[in-house]
């Protein structure tokens, strides 16, 4: 058995990519339209060769409504090989970062739609620094 992706619903497709391919920094690994359903597939990976799993986005076209978040999703997880610098291009994206990385190992941000991400330091973990340091968390991940 291999795990194979994860399934978010998403509100708006293009501020869902936005976040993960252009601030994230996922790559895309396909799309499928469904006309006839009215819905889009779109396989979202990270790029490295020993990394099969993906997230799968799922873009409802007719649906008007927010999905409701529920506590029964923890987060996705991602290993970083900057946590700073991939924290400061989410931050000068527009993303609010909600656990900052005070100990230079981890951070919490959430996607468009709620969906809580972690991200994690590769390795040990980086010098501690500013402004992180002293950044104090907000909201709820």
């Amino acid at each position: 058995m291999r795990f194979l992706h994860t399934m978010l619903r998403v509100q708006d497709l293009d501020a869902s990519l936005h976040f993960f391919v252009d601030l994230l920094g996922l790559k895309l690994l396909r799309r499928n339209d469904y006309e006839s359903g009215r819905f889009s597939l779109v396989f979202l990976g990270s790029g490295h060769p020993d990394d099969a799993a993906s997230i799968e986005l799922t873009w409802n076209w007719d649906n008007a409504e927010p999905y409701e978040t529920g506590r029964y999703f923890g987060h996705l997880a991602y290993a970083v090989d900057d946590i700073y610098a991939v924290c400061e291009r989410l931050q000068a994206g527009g993303v609010t970062i909600l656990r900052p990385p005070r100990d230079g190992r981890m951070a919490f941000v959430k996607s468009p739609d709620g969906q809580s991400v972690e991200l994690l330091q590769a390795g040990e973990p980086l010098a501690k620094q500013e402004p992180w340091l002293s950044m104090a968390s907000t909201g709820s991940w």
